[in-house]
């Protein structure tokens, strides 16, 4: 399995099936008002946490197939498509149980004999009994540490700590190209251009923030995450930090 990141929440994961040619994952595809170019994206299954436009763009995400569209999934439930189990559960973008920017949903994914989960925008202090288990073992966990509109990098460790995975991959975080971009934007928007709908990138905490938080002085960025079941042993998490 390979896993790619491409800024914000935004991942492309690409499962091998048995007897079948590889399944392309595309999850949370932003909108480029949001300051990062949107990368050319393929997928047999689109998913999509909330309706923000920097988690919703669906037409930057064509079919893998010609002539067809991506299985899309937009919300809480059970699926099961080409060989991989998906499962969407409903949680709240805030602390005040979606009345500051509604409802999010969490989606653990299952290709591979590995177990993945995508926490969206998650805004909750911490996961609910429900929620934890709804989403039991989890082998990569990808969560948002850039706080403002989700959890920051000190409430993500909280929800590590109740999911327990082996791999986490932080997102929604600032990256560099957010303000030189958000800036362009902004200089062209006026009183009737409608600002996004949240967040604004610019104001996201770093990753290097979510790294002492979690007492790392330095990591190197990778450009995918290669993984295989059996490359996932021991007690000791590992974190991981991706490329845009």
């Amino acid at each position: 399995m390979n896993i790619q990141w491409h800024g914000q929440s935004c991942f492309q994961i690409i499962a091998r099936r048995e007897k079948n040619s590889p399944i392309s994952i595309v999850i949370d595809p932003f909108d480029e008002s949001l300051g990062l170019k949107v990368p050319k994206l393929e997928a047999d299954i689109l998913l999509i946490t909330h309706s923000h436009r920097d988690h919703n763009n669906v037409k930057a995400v064509s079919a893998t197939t010609s002539g067809s569209s991506p299985f899309l999934i937009s919300g809480p439930g059970e699926y099961e498509v080409k060989e991989v189990y998906i499962q969407g559960i409903h949680s709240w973008h805030d602390e005040r149980e979606g009345k500051e920017r509604g409802e999010n949903t969490i989606y653990t994914i299952e290709a591979e004999d590995l177990k993945l989960c995508h926490l969206g925008d998650f805004g909750q202090k911490e996961l609910t009994e429900e929620q934890l288990e709804k989403i039991g073992e989890v082998d990569v966990l990808m969560i948002p540490v850039g706080g403002v509109y989700t959890i920051s990098a000190k409430e993500a460790i909280r929800v590590m700590s109740q999911i327990e995975p082996k791999i986490i991959i932080p997102m929604h975080y600032q990256i560099p190209s957010f303000r030189r971009a958000k800036a362009k934007v902004e200089k062209k928007e006026t009183s009737s251009t409608p600002k996004l709908n949240p967040p604004a990138g610019g104001k996201l905490e770093g990753v290097d923030k979510f790294l002492k938080v979690v007492g790392i002085k330095s990591i190197v960025p990778e450009s995918k995450l290669s993984i295989k079941k059996k490359d996932i042993f021991g007690e000791e998490v590992k974190i991981v930090v991706l490329e845009p």
